[in-house]
């Protein structure tokens, strides 16, 4: 048998073995390879893999030492459900604007959202009937059906809450406040409240105190039809639930509000109210005599 090793060593070529400046063996290529080939190829593969296994060493070393490392990345469905969330956001911002933009509109008379439509009469007991025996204007109606109806012409028309001066006293160009339902009603029933309003300021100025009376204005205001219905109307009760004293074509008067009593009431009996009150009100014919606590007057014009 050949003695390989010693063959290696006399030829010089192939594969020498010795030491690593560290102590450790190592194969070191030179020249080509005869008998020793398969040698070389040996050594050949045992660097590349030792070269390989340091590599993944030092790829390890350099993450734990702080190097770069890959951010997890987030789920689909979490991304997903933020960009709903910020969708629904951004459309509650844009309805808001909207909103808040209408209410704008609404507040400068520009638009009407109020309704003329009559709510239902949810009152199912009975009344004793009412006859009111005056007719002002002799036009065959008494007075007290006469007010009601002509307050339920006027919001028919579908008049615009705008307080606006008019020389001529009675609004005329579709807009109004709550002293013109009843202005208006008064005088399709024979009552004339500019003229009369005025004459009643002439003859006992101190009742009213105004400094500079105004018949274009005057009937239009309601510390001054106070005044006027306390003088020339019949004074009934304030009590909503007395029910059988309140009747269609009455005269409601609050503190700074006013309106006709209509015909039509709740399930309690306690009759709505013709009025015009702002302009976000939502129906000319309201429920709302119980839930106010500032009626002051309830009177009755021409009919005792």
């Amino acid at each position: 048998m050949v003695d390989r090793t010693r063959n290696v060593r006399a030829t010089g070529q192939g594969a020498s073995v010795g030491r690593r400046p560290g102590g450790g063996r190592h194969m070191a290529a030179a020249g080509h390879v005869s008998a020793a080939g398969h040698v070389s190829a040996a050594g050949r593969a045992a660097g590349a893999g030792g070269a390989s296994g340091g590599g993944q060493v030092a790829s390890r070393r350099r993450t734990a030492g702080g190097g770069r490392r890959h951010r997890p990345k987030t789920p689909k469905g979490a991304r997903f459900s933020k960009r709903v969330v910020l969708a629904v956001l951004a459309a509650l911002l844009i309805l808001g604007a909207g909103v808040a933009g209408l209410a704008g509109f609404v507040a400068t008379g520009n638009v009407n959202v109020t309704s003329a439509s009559r709510p239902e009469n949810k009152y199912t007991g009975v009344l004793a009937p009412y006859a009111c025996a005056s007719d002002a204007d002799g036009d065959g109606v008494d007075d007290q059906t006469d007010i009601l109806s002509a307050a339920l012409r006027y919001v028919q028309t579908k008049p615009v809450y705008r307080s606006e001066y008019y020389t001529g006293g009675y609004p005329d160009d579709g807009c109004g406040v709550c002293t013109d339902v009843v202005a208006f009603a008064l005088r399709d029933a024979g009552y004339d409240l500019q003229a009369l309003v005025a004459t009643d300021i002439t003859e006992h100025p101190d009742d009213y105190g105004l400094d500079a009376p105004d018949p274009a204005i005057d009937f239009r205001r309601v510390r001054n039809l106070k005044v006027f219905f306390a003088r020339h109307a019949a004074q009934l009760t304030c009590d909503v639930h007395a029910i059988d004293e309140w009747q269609g074509g009455d005269i409601a008067i609050f503190d700074s509000h006013i309106g006709i009593v209509s015909d039509r009431r709740n399930e309690n009996g306690v009759p709505y109210l013709i009025h015009h009150n702002a302009p976000s009100q939502l129906s000319y014919e309201e429920d709302v005599l119980e839930g106010r606590d500032d009626l002051v007057m309830h009177v009755r014009m021409g009919c005792e």
